[in-house]
């Protein structure tokens, strides 16, 4: 055995989603460290968080090929044809059965999928998440709601077979264009949320939301944030690009003011729904809604996009009286670059997060402190 994990689309170069998957873990891991620690002048470094190497991922976001009869539900290649890849190594075991369970559906529901080359069909794309409970919530993109009808007659169907299905939507995406998903939104079931329970946090996710795909690694996010918070023991905590609330959630304590900020009205309607007494979220620009505050808390935690939180935003950081921020990354050359930007906010102590095994992208979390 040198390392590698094994994956026989990868081999026969069907799929290459995973650009490292010739490179040993070990290497892999170590190569991430130099990147962040190359761009991260952190005095501390905890040591990185990996999690498993094969069956990590919570998210399964397929395109749908073939035809009704015979789908796919994976990749399109170069020229648009379908490439299945229901049995790929990196879903977890319950999305890999899901998925089977899935296919099945389309073609008893007779679901035409949609052909890029002729633009014609309806079912383009397939979202899976996976709880860790192992419960599901399942997404189908749409080009328009012509199958809805047919999709709600056979969903009963669909339900007894995945008993641990709790929400299903229709997603309708009707441009032609490589967009995953579209604005609109149309829940089939009576659930909304699929509870998503970690390390002590009970987080509601919508399915418009985002969540972390690596569970394990998630929880570690988490976990090191509150680890922190804990020792620093703020009374007031900004979360800023929330998203359904982890760090917020994970920062709360008796007496504590915790306020999240996402842009996503889904993803705070989700995280309201769980919210503690003294845990507020707010529908918003990050950005915006902080320099419109008239006074800063004594602890910010950010974890933006990979464009980073951007010149506003960090020079308002560097002005203000905030005593630290928890900046979690999944882009250590923009979290640089914010690092500039606030020279007195100095790292204290720095984390890689393996949250994405076999490609170059990883997760950085760093404490830093006036």
């Amino acid at each position: 055995m040198d390392g590698r994990l094994r994956c026989h689309h990868y081999d026969a170069f069907r799929c290459r989603s995973c650009s490292l998957l010739e490179v040993p873990r070990a290497r892999q891991l170590s190569d991430k460290e130099a990147h962040a620690r190359s761009l991260v002048p952190a005095p501390s470094w905890l040591p990185t968080v990996a999690g498993p190497d094969a069956g990590f991922r919570n998210k399964a976001k397929m395109a749908v090929g073939g035809t009704a009869s015979a789908p796919t539900l994976g990749i399109l290649d170069r020229s648009h044809a379908g490439v299945d890849l229901r049995d790929c190594g990196l879903h977890s075991p319950g999305l890999t059965a899901a998925l089977e369970v899935v296919a099945r559906f389309v073609s008893r529901a007779d679901l035409a999928p949609y052909d890029v080359g002729t633009r014609s069909g309806e079912l383009k794309h397939v979202l899976m998440t996976e709880s860790p409970d192992g419960e599901l919530l399942l997404r189908l993109v749409v080009r328009s709601t012509a199958d809805e009808a047919r999709i709600r007659k056979h969903l009963p169907w669909l339900l007894d077979s995945l008993p641990r299905l709790r929400v299903v939507s229709l997603n309708v995406q009707p441009s032609h264009a490589a967009v995953l998903e579209g604005e609109r939104e149309i829940v089939l079931t009576p659930e909304t949320t699929l509870p998503m329970r970690l390390e002590g946090l009970e987080l509601a996710l919508r399915p418009q939301g985002f969540f972390q795909t690596n569970t394990l690694v998630a929880a570690a996010l988490y976990a090191q944030a509150r680890a922190w918070v804990t020792a620093i023991d703020p009374a007031s905590v900004w979360d800023l690009y929330c998203g359904v609330g982890g760090f917020a959630l994970a920062c709360t304590a008796p007496g504590r003011s915790v306020t999240g900020v996402e842009l996503s009205a889904e993803a705070v309607a989700a995280a309201s729904a769980t919210a503690p007494e003294g845990v507020d979220f707010v529908a918003g620009d990050a950005t915006q809604w902080a320099l419109a505050q008239s006074s800063s808390p004594d602890l910010v935690v950010v974890n933006p996009p990979r464009r980073g939180i951007g010149a506003d935003l960090a020079g308002w950081l560097e002005a203000s009286d905030v005593a630290h921020v928890v900046y979690s990354s999944c882009n250590a050359e923009s979290l640089a670059r914010d690092l500039a930007t606030m020279p007195s906010l100095r790292p204290v102590e720095a984390r890689v997060l393996d949250m994405f095994p076999h490609t170059t992208h990883y997760e950085v979390i760093v404490l830093l402190a006036r």
